[in-house]
């Protein structure tokens, strides 16, 4: 059984790893990883010389700092929320709601988002309309670009971050809240005194854990959003990458930027577990 999903990890995880080299050549595909000029450390140094290259690197830093923060946040409280809920019906509805949009995809959100936001017409600035705002650039100003980034994708995805709290929940024994009911606890002393510390290790594994995706900024987001006016603010390390690699041709530098992103991830990633074992007591092997 695990003989299609080890072949499939080999061809498309491991396989491609071997143009690695391609960021210490000066590449050129008529001739081949093994005939292209050998330049070392050369695309490296000129990343970091670049001025664009770093405002990239900030750029996803940010990006991804703020996404890291909201999507832990936000289903913490919305599943504090909900699980004051009584009335199962409408509880399990809204859960349901909430989480179908983590199975729609950027490319179709993207869509609906361009339309909605549009300075022109679009529905969020109508709405703005009608209290005498003036029409806002959501996607073309590089700070509400930011804003509108984070806010939709915590939209997107806080459904799904709500199962795990949701889950965490009811493994609380229920014993704790008869006791705190009978010494005379209300519903919000026994969400203070004992959902929330329940909460708390999981809490801490999941934020230490995002660590690794501190410089995976959302590249399908990005890439079905974004535009030249806001690159300034919005062009994170994959989508440069596609730009030089792709469309540019610098194959060779595109590869030494997704290179360096892949290492400092990895780093991160170790971090992270080490982290989340030391302060939760989590650990995969």
């Amino acid at each position: 059984m695990m003989v299609p999903g080890v072949i499939f990890t080999l061809i498309f995880a491991y396989l491609p790893m071997g143009g690695i080299v391609m960021a210490f050549q000066d590449f050129k595909p008529w001739l081949g990883f093994f005939k292209s000029e050998w330049v070392g450390m050369e695309h490296f140094r000129y990343m970091f010389q670049r001025p664009d290259s770093v405002q990239v690197i900030m750029n996803t830093l940010i990006i991804a700092s703020l996404k890291i923060v909201f999507q832990l946040i936000t289903p913490l409280i919305f599943a504090l929320l909900l699980n004051e809920v009584r009335a199962m019906g409408f509880k399990r509805s809204v859960q349901t709601l909430v989480y179908l949009p983590h199975f729609l995809s950027w490319v179709i959100l993207g869509g609906i988002l361009l339309d909605m936001l549009s300075p022109e017409g679009g529905l969020v600035n109508r709405a703005l309309g009608v209290f005498g705002i003036d029409p806002v650039f959501f996607l073309g100003n590089g700070d509400w670009f930011r804003f509108t980034v984070v806010v939709s994708d915590v939209w997107k995805e806080f459904g799904y971050g709500t199962i795990v709290f949701l889950a965490s929940l009811a493994g609380i024994n229920p014993s704790l809240y008869e006791a705190a009911e009978v010494d005379g606890a209300g519903r919000w002393k026994q969400t203070v005194y004992i959902t929330i510390p329940a909460l708390i290790p999981i809490t801490i594994v999941l934020g230490t854990l995002s660590l690794g995706n501190i410089l995976n900024a959302g590249f399908d987001q990005i890439f079905n959003l974004y535009n030249a006016l806001v690159y300034s603010k919005g062009d994170i390390i994959d989508t440069f990458v596609y730009r030089m690699a792709i469309l540019n041709g610098e194959m060779s530098f595109g590869t030494a930027v997704g290179l360096f992103k892949s290492v400092i991830g990895m780093v991160l990633i170790i971090f992270a577990y080490r982290l989340a074992y030391k302060f939760a007591n989590y650990r995969i092997f």
